[in-house]
């Protein structure tokens, strides 16, 4: 049938049960806006799935490895399904942090001083001598995440020596790059990015307040871990800086369709922290909070991005 849309989410990454619980909501105002839905996972038989429903239009809510790192977006590419969301090529560039915020910088924005760290060098070289370096060039407090992942796993934010190689075995065990930055003090914000048809435009700000102080993967998924202010709380020119920022690093990095652009205000200057394209979509999460801000409706703009993957898909066989 060839208006049905096929929700994937699921995959084997650390964020497994978040993308299960994102495409239960996206499938489920997919029906809401009276699209025909199927829900699947990756799998051996995705494939067949695929060849089953000719037309249909993926909806990919993965959350972490293949699901953003623009490998299973090349594979719908090859095969001639259209899909929301941005390319393989741009998704793999904003997945892997030690690549995109290199790339954000050059272009102006402001973001925390960052050293890539491989794990063969962190290795072979020895974490003592290392660690004294990373200290001189980053300082104390200092956040260790791994290059590529999301929803903060693996992330540890250090204040002394003694726990620094910990935190970067930590991050480690989620890949094998290690990003070690600046700690930011400050307001955290999410803005999301969205192309309906008419070009790139900022959602209200959301700004999150964890009852922990740390925005963690409990805070992020919990309900009532998390206080969401949306719109943020934040004087007109922050608020408008920080959708500058969303929007300069969705066109930097060659996004479409969605993204979210996290970022901390510090001392009223928005500092860029990463870019999801598969932002989350469950009951906490930001993309819809930011889509209610704007007295939008998350059924509608869910039916939108898929009527526009079809559109494009359908460009693309002519």
């Amino acid at each position: 049938m060839s208006d049905n849309v096929i929700v994937l989410a699921g995959g084997l990454s650390h964020e497994r049960d978040v993308s299960l619980r994102s495409g239960r909501r996206v499938a489920q105002a997919l029906r809401e806006a009276g699209v025909l839905v199927a829900e699947a996972d990756v799998t051996a038989s995705l494939l067949a799935t695929l060849d089953a429903s000719s037309g249909a239009v993926v909806f990919p809510v993965l959350h972490g490895g293949a699901g953003e790192d623009g490998a299973l977006r090349e594979v719908f590419d090859l095969l001639g399904v259209a899909y929301v969301g941005s390319d393989g090529s741009a998704s793999r560039i904003a997945f892997d942090k030690a690549v995109s915020t290199p790339l954000i910088a050059r272009a102006g924005v402001l973001t925390p001083r960052q050293i890539a760290l491989p794990q063969s060098v962190f290795r072979e070289l020895g974490a003592g001598r290392l660690v004294d370096a990373l200290i001189a060039a980053i300082g104390f407090p200092m956040m260790i995440k791994p290059a590529r992942g999301g929803s903060a796993l693996g992330c540890t934010k250090v204040t002394d020596a003694a726990g620094l190689p910990a935190a970067v075995v930590t991050a480690f065990s989620y890949g094998d790059v290690a990003i070690v930055e600046e700690f930011i003090e400050g307001i955290e914000v999410a803005v999301t990015v969205l192309d309906l048809g008419d070009g790139p435009e900022a959602l209200p700000a959301v700004q999150i307040q964890p009852r922990s102080g740390v925005y963690d993967y409990t805070a992020r998924y919990t309900a009532g871990e998390t206080r969401f202010v949306a719109p943020a709380e934040l004087p007109d020119d922050v608020t408008e800086a920080c959708a500058a920022m969303a929007l300069t690093a969705h066109r930097v990095l060659a996004l479409r369709d969605l993204s979210r652009t996290d970022l901390i205000v510090r001392d009223g200057v928005p500092v860029f922290l990463e870019v999801n394209v598969a932002p989350g979509m469950t009951e906490t999460s930001l993309l819809p909070l930011a889509i209610e801000a704007a007295d939008g409706s998350f059924s509608d703009v869910c039916a939108r991005l898929v009527a526009r993957a079809r559109e494009r898909g359908s460009a693309d066989r002519s």
